[in-house]
């Protein structure tokens, strides 16, 4: 089964992760609390008042939870990531091989196609989406961190800021690459 790499979630601190847990657990907590209302006051409610509530109460739950769910997810992952490529990644170096323009989703910026290579692994490329920087340039290489050891899952998504790429390449391996001040090869 062959996937493609897959970036790293971007880090989250340990701060930022308790913000973001705290935020997301406030997400699912309007729909249960709705329902809690609902139900120790539906004595005193309107018949038509209370089946709206009931129904607003549990469709809240239903896509509170949903995002609730989703977003705790999303921290656990970032976090795992960046433990895992902390404790076991090994240096490499991305190669920018073409630069294109992107324009999806709600930042236009640049993809980049990149050949990640160092040792411990095989050389393998991987695409990322970056905000533009006129430094990304063919040729160009960045700093790269891969996790060799890491075959398992292979997903790829967009990392979060132009400053810092997090490639988690997982067909090769688990890899993380950190868009520092790009270096020309000699």
């Amino acid at each position: 089964m062959t996937t493609a790499p897959r970036e790293a979630e971007t880090r989250i601190g340990p701060i930022g992760a308790l913000l973001c847990r705290v935020m997301f657990l406030a997400i699912c907590l309007p729909g249960p609390a709705l329902l809690f209302v609902v139900v120790s006051q539906g004595r005193i409610l309107a018949a038509a008042d209370y089946w709206g509530l009931l129904v607003g109460g549990l469709l809240a739950t239903i896509v509170g939870g949903g995002f609730g769910v989703w977003g705790l997810r999303l921290v656990t992952r970032s976090r795992r990531d960046a433990r895992q490529l902390a404790a076991t990644g090994v240096a490499a170096t991305a190669e920018i091989l073409t630069v294109s323009n992107y324009l999806g989703e709600e930042d236009p910026g640049l993809k980049l196609r990149l050949r990640i290579s160092g040792t411990g692994f095989a050389t393998f490329e991987a695409e990322t989406i970056r905000a533009d920087d006129p430094a990304l340039a063919p040729g160009a290489v960045l700093a790269a961190v891969v996790d060799p050891g890491n075959v398992s899952s292979r997903s790829y998504s967009r990392p979060a800021s132009a400053g810092e790429t997090a490639l988690t390449a997982e067909k090769p391996r688990h890899a993380a690459h950190q868009a520092s001040t790009p270096r020309r090869p000699h």
